[in-house]
């Protein structure tokens, strides 16, 4: 399943996740922000388990700001996670 969101508080505008049904990550996209680090954070994840991925990036601070792009990437990950489980995102992971 692809699941796209828009990310908030960041440079970049929106991450797009395609998750296998067991919650393997099988792509992300990131678009805009930093591209060269974008694109290898997002080659790294690929064949991560998505909870795996998620622990690995929630939190992460971008310099002042409360957020950065892999922490809106692990937003996407638990959002999608919860649509492919079909629970509230918050119970997800």
């Amino acid at each position: 399943m692809t699941y796209t969101r828009k990310n908030r508080g960041v440079c970049s505008s929106q991450t797009t996740v395609t998750l296998a049904d067991d919650g393997t990550i099988q792509n992300v996209e990131v678009r805009g922000g930093c591209d060269g680090n974008l694109k290898g954070v997002c080659a790294l994840l690929k064949g991560m388990d998505a909870r795996d991925a998620i622990g690995r990036c929630k939190g992460i601070r971008c310099g002042l700001r409360t957020t950065s792009c892999p922490d809106q990437i692990s937003r996407a990950l638990e959002e999608a996670l919860a649509q492919l489980e079909n629970v509230p995102a918050q119970d997800a992971v």
